[in-house]
């Protein structure tokens, strides 16, 4: 299910993976920046920003923490009520043209729990706003992408089903990985150039964000979400 509002666009992987991909443990220190705040941000040192974004109505508390871009995570408890509460991220800027990108890749590493309902997704925009790519690569509960099926695809490393909707501010075009994973690496390259080349559905649009995180309708008792791992790089 897509999730637009204003307020939330102010700011916009097994061992051996994590190892492959340069992916740190959690260390065992108290993290260096947390916040309970709705609308809590902070800058790291590599420009990823991360925003705790509580935009849903009926929501409860939450909490996020970070130690760096990689390493951060949240303990939410939302009612088991419908519809989307929050969505706590972290935040690459790219500001290209497609084609004007060689490369975009990210790879992720995350522990989600087994109860409640949520995604873990990639959220990316361009630079107006007004196209909206959702890589959703798990997820639990009574949740479910906007839009209608378009079928399915293999592109940048994994199989998806595709969705496409209209949430009246924006088109949303969703991407579900056809069976959970908690860690990998996507390219997305492909995947925006599949939207733009092959299905003709958006231009050549500047890509702003590159968000990764929890799209979370319920957690009801407070559920950690954690991040072991994550980055992107463009070119």
């Amino acid at each position: 299910m897509a999730h637009s509002t204003l307020n939330r666009l102010l700011l916009a992987p097994t061992a051996a993976v994590a190892a492959l991909i340069g992916f740190a443990a959690a260390p065992a220190h108290a993290a260096i920046w947390t916040s309970s705040e709705q609308w809590g941000n902070y800058t790291t040192s590599d420009n990823y920003i991360l925003y705790n974004n509580i935009w849903g109505s009926g929501a409860g508390t939450q909490s996020i923490w970070a130690n760096s871009s990689s390493n951060w995570g949240v303990t939410a408890n939302h009612p088991n009520t419908g519809g989307i509460k929050s969505y706590p991220n972290a935040k690459k800027i790219v500001n290209k043209p497609i084609t004007s990108l060689s490369s975009l890749t990210s790879g992720y590493n995350v522990t989600v729990p087994s109860s409640g309902a949520y995604n873990t997704s990639y959220d990316i925009w361009d630079t107006d706003y007004d196209y909206e790519v959702m890589l959703w690569v798990n997820h639990n509960g009574a949740v479910g992408p906007l839009g209608t099926s378009q079928g399915t695809v293999t592109l940048g490393g994994h199989t998806w089903a595709v969705y496409k909707g209209d949430n009246g501010a924006n088109q949303v075009f969703s991407f579900l990985r056809t069976s959970d994973s908690t860690a990998g690496t996507v390219d997305i390259l492909p995947i925006l150039k599949w939207i733009k080349d092959t299905k003709g559905w958006w231009g050549n649009e500047t890509i702003g964000d590159v968000q990764f995180g929890y799209e979370i309708t319920s957690s009801a008792g407070g559920l950690n979400f954690t991040t072991n791992g994550f980055n992107v790089s463009s070119s």
